[in-house]
């Protein structure tokens, strides 16, 4: 097989993997995180139709160019303006579209505008427009995937703020996707400009192939990010990010209740040791002390200066440091971690080191155990 017919075989698998994933995420038969994946579905079948040239060239063996179609064109625009969409509603089910986010759709009408007037102005030299297109396609590269990017990382800041073991809902698997489908757009367009862009195909489809087998597996395993009851799920939403932040902002209780709550809050954790719950979070805790979790992250933020993960985590990587310690101990690495309350041996270590500066493999090595 010549590296012709390898990239058209490669070309038949990301066509039909993007088809088959568009259809999964759009009629998503777990029922988690339902607009999300309803963005992310469109986001994945206006994707797939980037390379429906090749494949109707393929089927009807004379070259096709429905790419060139201009009401295809203008779809295809939309494609990054979904990820971002489906992006809001991952980091946040809670959110409306509003009049103002009108504003998403500037750069695809402006793309529009272009087409129409490389289409039906009359003029003799069009290649100015093409130099628009090319830049157009590679300033939207860089505005969704920057806004996408720095979602996800405000994101990760607030699970943090409800969350003890972050691993299944930090959203890494699409930080990720972000990144490489940027750096992907750059290349490409950069080669456009100075290269033959055929030659570039075989390369690029390797990669995006790759990228799609990741989006499938990571994508289909993703769990339901916040709790499914509405009330619930506000009062996370309205947690700031920045626990800073929110104590400079408004006193939420005072401080004889804060201290009331603190201590008490210290009694929990001292004697029915709560953390070691791998499931536990802002809401089970709060329902332990009978407060409500806005009070319940405010006290952990003002009287501990931390936010709910440094702050069970702490308790987690102490009691993992004593079973360590122990040489009576039969646990292995994995057994410590998961009788402290962690869910996986990655999280563990990664936690661990953060809080020590050591693995929990150096820590005990350097015990003489």
């Amino acid at each position: 097989m010549n590296t012709s017919e390898l990239n058209r075989f490669i070309v038949v698998l990301i066509y039909g993997s993007l088809v088959l994933l568009s259809v999964l995420k759009l009629s998503n038969p777990l029922r988690v995180n339902r607009k999300a994946n309803f963005w992310f579905g469109m986001f994945l079948f206006l994707w797939s139709s980037f390379w429906l040239d090749e494949i109707l060239t393929l089927v009807n063996d004379t070259p096709i160019e429905i790419h060139s179609i201009i009401s295809v064109q203008m779809i295809q625009f939309l494609t990054p303006v979904m990820f971002y969409f489906s992006v809001l509603f991952y980091t946040n089910p809670s959110f409306k579209f509003k009049i103002s986010d009108l504003k998403y759709l500037i750069l695809p009408v402006i793309f529009w505008i272009n087409i129409l007037l490389q289409r039906f102005g009359g003029f003799e030299d069009n290649s100015i427009f093409n130099y628009i297109f090319i830049g157009l396609i590679l300033f939207q590269a860089l505005f969704y995937t920057g806004l996408s990017y720095f979602t996800i990382r405000k994101h990760k800041k607030r699970i943090q703020q409800f969350s003890a073991n972050t691993e299944g809902i930090n959203l890494n698997w699409l930080e990720y996707i972000t990144v490489i489908i940027f750096i992907i757009n750059i290349i490409y367009v950069v080669y456009n400009l100075s290269y033959d862009s055929k030659a570039l195909n075989f390369f690029i489809n390797g990669v995006f192939l790759l990228v799609i087998y990741f989006v499938g597996y990571y994508s289909l395993k993703q769990k339901e990010i916040y709790p499914l009851e509405e009330k619930q799920r506000e009062e996370l939403i309205a947690i700031d990010e920045e626990p800073e932040m929110e104590e400079v902002k408004k006193k939420l209780i005072s401080d004889e209740e804060l201290a009331r709550i603190k201590n008490q809050l210290e009694e929990v954790m001292y004697k029915q040791k709560p953390y070691l719950d791998s499931e536990l979070n802002l809401i089970r805790l709060s329902e332990l002390l009978s407060v409500s979790t806005h009070h319940l992250s405010y006290v952990i933020n003002t009287g501990f200066k931390k936010n709910f993960f440094q702050y069970v985590n702490e308790y987690r990587v102490e009691y993992a440091k004593r079973l360590l310690k122990d040489s009576q101990s039969k646990l292995s690495i994995l057994g410590i971690a998961y009788e402290s309350g962690f869910n996986s041996k990655t999280s563990f270590n990664t936690t661990f080191k953060k809080f020590t500066g050591q693995t929990p493999s150096e820590y005990k090595n350097s015990s003489g155990l």
